[in-house]
């Protein structure tokens, strides 16, 4: 199933980001076979990141918070995230 899972961080997070931002970088790749789209969210452009975003293919809900809750940015204290069932209009990939 296509789920989206929608990051909004803290102030603090920026901090937090820093420190592993690598070891980040490194799950993201590890797990890309579940997280096929991933990204941080600014308010504006040249602003500072106060989210993320990630399109994940997986088996279950379950399985989405797992791999989100073992990712190194996930700080309850600095991020939440809401989870949503995505139906994509087109099989074919879309390219910008």
């Amino acid at each position: 199933m296509r789920i989206v899972a929608v990051f909004t961080d803290t102030p603090e997070m920026l901090a937090h980001r820093k420190q592993h931002g690598q070891a980040h970088l490194d799950f993201l790749k590890a797990n890309q076979s579940e997280i096929l789209v991933g990204g941080g969210l600014k308010d504006e452009e040249g602003g500072v990141f106060v989210g993320g975003l990630w399109i994940m293919e997986v088996e279950s809900f379950d399985r989405a918070k797992a791999i989100i809750e073992s990712d190194p940015y996930y700080v309850p204290a600095y991020r939440r995230y809401t989870l949503k069932l995505w139906g994509k209009a087109f099989d074919e990939p879309v390219t910008i």
